[in-house]
C-alpha cells in the first residue's frame, strides 16, 4: 500500500496486529504460521454467520495481553529513547526525518504497530516485545507478513 505522501516523497505504511497466542497451539503450528494469517484474513472478508465462527476461533486460540505488563516491558526498555512518545492512547517513535515513524497501541486482545519508512522503523518495539515470555505473533495483512516476534525454539531430543 502507498502510505502518506509527503513533499512529493512516497513511501510505504504497515501495519502489524501482535496477537498472543495460547502456548499449546502455538506450538502445534510452529512453522506453520501461515494458517494463522489465512484465518485473520478470512475473519476481514467475510460476514454473516462464517465471521462469528472465525472470531469465535481467534478468540479460543488467542489470550488477553497482559497490558500493564505491557506497558512496563515497553517502558523499561524504551525508556532511553528520547524520540518516545506517550500520549495516553499510543506510543510514538519518531525517526530522524519525517518519514519514519512508528507507532504502537495497546488494547486488551492486540497490539497495533504502525510503522512508515525505513523497515526498522518497527524494529524498536519488536525487540522490546522479543523479550516478553510469550507467544506473540505479528501480522501484517495487506503485506502477506506474518511471524513470530520471539521464534519458539525446537526440542531436541537425543
Amino acid at each position: 500500500m502507498i502510505g502518506k505522501k509527503n513533499s512529493g516523497v512516497r513511501f510505504f505504511m504497515r501495519s502489524y496486529q501482535v496477537y498472543s497466542i495460547e502456548n499449546e497451539v502455538a506450538e502445534y503450528y510452529y512453522g506453520r504460521e501461515r494458517m494463522f494469517y489465512d484465518l485473520f484474513l478470512q475473519y476481514l472478508c467475510v460476514n454473516g454467520n462464517l465471521k462469528e465462527i472465525i472470531r469465535k476461533q481467534i478468540k479460543y486460540i488467542t489470550k488477553p495481553l497482559p497490558v500493564l505488563n505491557i506497558h512496563h516491558l515497553l517502558n523499561q526498555n524504551l525508556i532511553k529513547k528520547s524520540e518516545l512518545i506517550w500520549d495516553g492512547r499510543k506510543y510514538r517513535v519518531k525517526g530522524n526525518t519525517l518519514e519514519n515513524g512508528v507507532e504502537l497501541q495497546v488494547e486488551e486482545q492486540r497490539l497495533l504497530i504502525q510503522a512508515w519508512g525505513n523497515y526498522d522503523s518497527e524494529s524498536i518495539f519488536l525487540e522490546a516485545l522479543r523479550k516478553y515470555d510469550g507467544r506473540l505473533l505479528a501480522i501484517d495483512i495487506e503485506n502477506e507478513r506474518f511471524g513470530w516476534i520471539k521464534p519458539i525454539k525446537e526440542r531436541k531430543y537425543v
